[in-house]
């Protein structure tokens, strides 16, 4: 299926089941330095009656790939991230997700989020500042930025929102102390969530894939 001219490059996958109902859309955010084609990769393994989009990031890196908001790794003050960048990465994503639903026979009640690394960390901002655009989100190996997150965002109705967390034990890039700090962050928000460590680096072990791929089917 040729993907329509969205606000970002993506790639899809049409649901493997042919039915006259909009489909649950499932839509992929990939990792700093990488692209649309990565977490595509899972699209065949993933349930059949998923609509699947994986978008490309819009900050081209050099010599390749994309980056949803530059990183500083000779920060000294603790202050990596461009959050800003960051933010205006959010923002487009949740107008992508509303391009997603006027040009695809998707289910606006039943968008789901898979976002690795970077993805997910912006995985966490769209649907903690947006909760009404998402139904469930995979987050793996990311963690929560408080300062990306909409003002106010607290307030908002999360109790059609639901998160599964995942973190590599072993993981040299974002350390799994950030991670840990999301479970209780979210049950204080009261929203349902589980979280699963996998004694892996910055990745997504086999056994990892099997557990979110069983977590989503059953609640697409």
């Amino acid at each position: 299926m040729m993907a329509a001219n969205l606000s970002l490059k993506h790639l899809v996958r049409k649901p493997k089941k042919e039915t006259t109902a909009k489909a649950p859309a499932l839509i992929m955010l990939h990792g700093y330095g990488s692209d649309e084609n990565d977490l595509f990769s899972f699209a065949e393994e993933l349930p059949d009656e998923l609509f699947i989009i994986s978008a490309k990031a819009p900050f081209r890196m050099q010599p390749f790939g994309n980056a949803w908001y530059a990183i500083h790794w000779d920060s000294t003050d603790g202050k990596f991230s461009d959050d800003q960048q960051a933010i205006e990465s959010r923002e487009l994503i949740k107008k992508f997700i509303d391009e997603v639903v006027d040009n695809y026979p998707v289910d606006p009640e039943n968008i789901n989020l898979l976002g690795f690394s970077q993805g997910s960390i912006l995985s966490y901002a769209v649907a903690l500042s947006y909760p009404e655009k998402v139904k469930n989100v995979v987050a793996l190996s990311g963690y929560i930025n408080e300062a990306i997150l909409k003002e106010g965002f607290e307030n908002n109705d999360f109790s059609q929102l639901k998160f599964y967390c995942s973190h590599g034990s072993q993981d040299q890039v974002i350390p799994v102390e950030w991670a840990r700090k999301t479970k209780p962050f979210l049950d204080k928000l009261q929203i349902e969530n589980s979280y699963s460590e996998f004694p892996v680096g910055h990745g997504v072990a086999p056994q990892n894939f099997w557990e979110f791929r069983e977590w989503l089917a059953t609640r697409i």
